[in-house]
């Protein structure tokens, strides 16, 4: 298994983010996490990274304990794009792609073959590097945010909503070039999502959170023919003309 959460509980005060969650996130798959707002996706992308400490329970990479000491070398090997870009205004977009490559010492020539690369592959304006991110559409932002964590090739790809707050078309232009992107590379995807469609569309496997707890996992299929609980069911249904019609796309 490449990612593995064994007995995870987290809280924030007196509110409880993530609940004896434990998973195994296998290599090259595209798990999709999803669920009600507030019910704990968002944070276990944090705790995965190492962003925050889990109250109790082990985070295995690669079957090696995530600790303080080697934390910073498994963040060199994670690739993560924020709910809301994360871009700094000041910088274009090739200074911020290239940020961390500079930081960890990659030579200027590297980076510049790097950017290339993943403009080709993300299907990004080579014109539209030297603007700032106010000057790009919402797509754009968006594929600067993947371009960046990108770069330093890593070997997990962790999205916190990754196509949340974009038109519709830009976001369906979005989805099919990112399926393609991660089709290419066969990298462990973990993707966070309120929307089940999208789900569907990416997943290898659906992970449903309720309450910062696991309600079932499976395929789309397994959740409308197996529901585990009559949460599945009340949240699919809410749903289900979206997966009727992606499906007869």
């Amino acid at each position: 298994m490449a990612i593995t959460l064994k007995n995870i509980y987290k809280s924030f005060n007196s509110t409880i983010a993530v609940k004896d969650f434990s998973y195994n996130f296998k290599k090259s798959k595209i798990t999709v996490l999803i669920g009600p707002s507030g019910c704990g996706k968002s944070s276990l992308l944090r705790l995965i990274v190492g962003l925050i400490k889990p109250d109790s329970g082990a985070i295995e990479i690669n079957d090696r304990l995530l600790t303080d000491l080697n934390i910073q070398s498994f963040r060199k090997r994670i690739g993560y794009v924020i709910q809301d870009r994360g871009l700094f205004p000041h910088l274009t977009a090739k200074q911020n792609i290239s940020l961390m490559a500079a930081y960890t010492g990659l030579s200027d020539y590297n980076i510049l073959s790097k950017i290339e690369q993943l403009s080709h592959l993300t299907k990004f304006p080579s014109d539209g590097l030297q603007r700032f991110p106010a000057e790009l559409s919402g797509g754009q932002k968006q594929r600067v945010s993947l371009m960046r964590a990108l770069m330093l090739d890593a070997e997990f790809l962790l999205l916190d909503e990754p196509l949340g707050a974009l038109d519709p078309l830009i976001r369906y232009d979005l989805q099919k070039d990112l399926k393609e992107i991660f089709g290419e590379l066969k990298k462990t995807v973990v993707m966070v999502t309120h929307d089940l469609y999208e789900a569907v569309f990416f997943a290898d496997e659906i992970v449903l959170i309720k309450d910062g707890s696991i309600i079932q996992s499976g395929t789309i299929d397994d959740l409308i023919q197996s529901p585990a609980d009559p949460f599945v069911t009340r949240f699919v249904n809410a749903q289900r003309s979206e997966i009727i019609t992606s499906r007869d796309n």
